[in-house]
């Protein structure tokens, strides 16, 4: 008799597990490709790209630092930006040099 507690047990415990599997492959799994491709898309953004912020401003990438991003919105006004706020990168370009900003 207490083999068949234990396929009760399992019984009743399988549509626990079987929901956990559907959540995994429908939101979690997903969800941490998503987080993993933002975090490549912050991490590749370069001068010279059009971005997104999470705020909804959109502008040209003038400088990189480590964590921030100098966004150039309108001519002549620049805000700095935490990478982490990127939402998206509209259009990747070449690599701006670095002494075109400087005057001639």
């Amino acid at each position: 008799m207490g083999g068949g507690g234990a396929t009760e047990f399992l019984i009743q415990l399988f549509p626990f597990i079987a929901l956990f599997a559907i959540m995994y492959f429908l939101v979690l799994r997903p969800q941490q490709r998503r987080v993993k491709e933002h975090r490549e898309m912050v991490a590749n953004v370069r001068r010279g790209d059009v971005v997104v912020t999470a705020g909804g401003l959109v502008g040209k990438v003038t400088k990189v630092d480590d964590a921030e991003v100098q966004v150039e919105i309108a001519d002549n006004v620049r805000v700095r930006v935490v990478k982490g706020t990127l939402a998206e990168v509209r259009s990747k370009s070449e690599p701006v040099p670095a002494n075109s900003n400087s005057p001639s």
